[in-house]
């Protein structure tokens, strides 16, 4: 599988990566537990199983004209009732955009995974793994009521198969 998305500036990178150390040491699920290097705070937009030939430069190029990408946190939820605990993002009219470009990019990519497509994606920041619905008013807590604000000011993609990213931007 291969995955597009787009990656935190320093300071929103910083802030999530707060709130998972937060979380961690209140003895809850939390990312920061996950020690990959590839492991970083971001935001999903597609996953396909392969790329075909020429797709990497097509987004490059898509990333390079669209980026940086403002974004302003919402409020912390668990998915699906009782899976990831998330950090919604609100979507604005450039992410939805970029969104719906990366899938005209993707049009041809067999293995189109539904939930992340147009009109049934749900932008979010995951804090943790496995969450309990009855653990969310602490992880709330936790959080602290924020909103953060900052950018997507970069994009990767992230390989299943060998565990390893590719960058989808040249400029950055």
């Amino acid at each position: 599988m291969r995955t597009v998305e787009l990656v935190c500036s320093a300071g929103l990178d910083a802030a999530i990566r707060t709130v998972w150390s937060r979380l961690a040491a209140a003895r809850l699920p939390s990312l920061a537990r996950t020690i990959h290097p590839t492991n970083r705070p971001h935001l999903t937009l597609a996953a396909v199983d392969d790329f075909p030939v020429g797709v990497g430069h097509r987004l490059a190029e898509l990333f390079d004209a669209a980026l940086p990408v403002p974004v302003t946190l919402d409020r912390v939820v668990v998915l699906d009732g009782s899976a990831p605990l998330v950090w919604l993002v609100r979507p604005t009219p450039a992410l939805t955009a970029l969104h719906a470009a990366v899938w005209d990019v993707l049009a041809e990519a067999a293995g189109q995974r539904p939930w992340h497509a147009p009109g049934a994606w749900v932008p979010h920041l995951s804090l943790a793994l496995r969450f309990r619905d009855a653990d969310l008013r602490l992880a709330r807590a936790v959080t602290g009521g924020q909103r953060p604000t900052g950018s997507f000011d970069a994009a990767r993609s992230y390989d299943g198969t060998d565990r390893t990213v590719t960058r989808l931007t040249r400029l950055r």
